[in-house]
């Protein structure tokens, strides 16, 4: 069996596992996925969460990972109406940037993201499948992704919303 099967049989089981049980923690879903015969170390099981775009969700016994479809319907609260920060679609962004150290570096018309290894595609995606629009496109490396842009007034307009959404992870997570 090949290493990307298994993955992708690991994912699938995730995704199956939080449909039917309220998995709080990475450690418990690790613990979980050793159960079903899948030993994984909790730095893989963090790379999973964030390559499925899950997020914590409130649920009866405190919180619990959910896909961001189980999000639809529900009320998201309001975090900053001003720089659009409640879009919906940035909710993946936000988890990761709360979860991660990401830094933001500048060469020209490209922002340069630097964060942990491993992580630079999972960022890149998520900023793909964000309300973040100006870029020109991602280019994702093993920890650092670079943003184009076309011009001066979009990388600003970008870099702020950016620094909103990374501002607002961080405001959650003081308050989690």
């Amino acid at each position: 069996m090949t290493e990307r099967a298994t993955k992708h049989e690991r994912h699938r089981l995730i995704r199956e596992l939080i449909a039917h049980e309220s998995i709080g923690s990475q450690y418990e879903l690790a613990a979980r996925l050793a159960e079903a015969g899948y030993p994984v170390t909790q730095a893989t099981v963090s790379r999973d969460i964030a390559e499925l775009g899950l997020v914590k969700a409130p649920a009866h016994d405190g919180h619990a990972y959910v896909t961001p479809s189980e999000l639809v319907g529900r009320q998201l609260p309001n975090l900053d109406a001003r720089n659009g920060a409640d879009d919906p679609r940035d909710v993946r962004l936000r988890r990761l940037l709360r979860d991660l150290p990401v830094a933001v570096g500048r060469s020209g018309l490209i922002l340069v993201l630097r964060s942990a290894p491993g992580m630079a595609n999972a960022i890149g995606q998520a900023i793909d499948e964000s309300s973040l629009q100006e870029q020109e496109g991602t280019l994702a490396g093993d920890d650092t992704l670079l943003v184009l842009f076309a011009d001066e007034p979009r990388l600003e307009r970008w870099l702020g919303r950016f620094q909103a959404i990374r501002d607002e992870a961080t405001r959650m997570e003081v308050h989690a």
